[in-house]
């Protein structure tokens, strides 16, 4: 009987001092497993040696692929650059800055064997600051969690593992990454969460801040929307339009008993003009924010157009039609 083959997927972005420890300590991890290997680094537009770094392992073991983007694309891009090519029954993401440890591989590996679909890492102990990190992290995972009403501890954590066909099944992009489990969620997979050791970083500077918030959020309400009302948009986008034509009407209907049965002139009246505004208004959310929304989808989804451009793999310069997914 065939191995399986393990996908372990890293974005790298300026790291070029953790690539080699970070390899060294993969293959640690994964060589006592009865199990084949692919690593697949995704250098994201790195301006440092990071890719020739990676370049390097690649020639000297045909198990490391390597992934050059274009440019800086983000997190989200890159990993779904790496769900796309990636050819294993199972797959790892992991932070390429040392922080996530390979040790915890076989950990996950046991959880997915165990019949879930998704296990996501939760750094318990975290070494970042407090302030910066820690803090924003706690309450931004009680939000999402009460959002989406997936309850995780951490939703920051890149260390994750998946089946196969979950991430042939994702489409990411903005900061989506983070928001996985609540988006495979739709696909009725079982998740579960474990403790993972989370150590504080050696090398290279974090690439994450408090500007980043604000993103998050913003992709918190598309998550939001995508769970709720992305098969039956009418609910949201019916519910606002309606409620302002109810409005508008309601409003009309006391200014018609004014003309006609009180005798009272209205065209002067502010409330004439927020009556023909309402049912105006009305209308447009219900029909915008559906043709919006189809749009959307077909963008992302219907033409599979990725959010990422390829420069070259395993450097050689990559050729391909930007609207295909292979």
């Amino acid at each position: 009987m065939a191995k399986k083959l393990l996908s372990v997927i890293v974005p790298i972005f300026n790291e070029e001092e953790n690539i080699r420890p970070l390899y060294q300590e993969v293959l640690a991890a994964t060589e006592p497993l009865d199990i084949d290997l692919e690593i697949i680094f995704i250098d994201d537009g790195s301006t440092d040696a990071s890719l020739d770094t990676l370049l390097q392992l690649h020639a000297g073991d045909p198990r490391v692929q390597v992934i050059q983007l274009r440019k800086n694309f983000g997190q989200s891009p890159a990993i779904s650059a790496g769900f796309d090519r990636c050819r294993g029954d199972v797959v790892i993401t992991m932070d390429g800055d040392l922080q996530n440890d390979p040790a915890d591989i076989p950990r996950i590996l046991e959880k997915l064997e165990a019949g879930n679909d998704i296990v996501n890492g939760w750094r318990k102990n975290r070494h970042d600051r407090f302030l910066t990190r820690i803090l924003p992290s706690f309450f931004g995972n009680k939000l999402i969690s009460f959002i989406t009403k997936v309850k995780l501890h951490d939703y920051g954590c890149t260390l994750r593992g998946f089946r196969r066909d979950v991430v042939k099944n994702l489409i990411l992009y903005g900061e989506m990454h983070r928001y996985i489990p609540a988006i495979a969620s739709r696909m009725g997979v079982r998740s579960t969460e474990i403790a993972v050791n989370h150590r504080a970083r050696k090398f290279g500077k974090s690439k994450y801040g408090l500007g980043r918030t604000f993103r998050v959020v913003l992709d918190l309400i598309t998550i939001k929307y995508l769970l709720s009302y992305a098969h039956r948009p009418l609910q949201i986008f019916g519910g606002v339009g309606l409620l302002m034509l109810l409005s508008g009407f309601l409003s009309g209907i006391y200014l018609t008993v004014i003309k006609y049965a009180y005798r009272q002139p209205i065209a002067g009246r502010p409330l004439l003009f927020l009556t023909i505004l309402m049912i105006f208004l009305g209308f447009q959310v219900i029909t915008l924010g559906l043709i919006a929304e189809m749009l959307t989808k077909i963008y992302h989804e219907g033409l599979n157009k990725t959010t990422y451009s390829i420069r070259a793999i395993n450097g050689v310069d990559h050729h391909e039609n930007p609207h295909d997914r292979p």
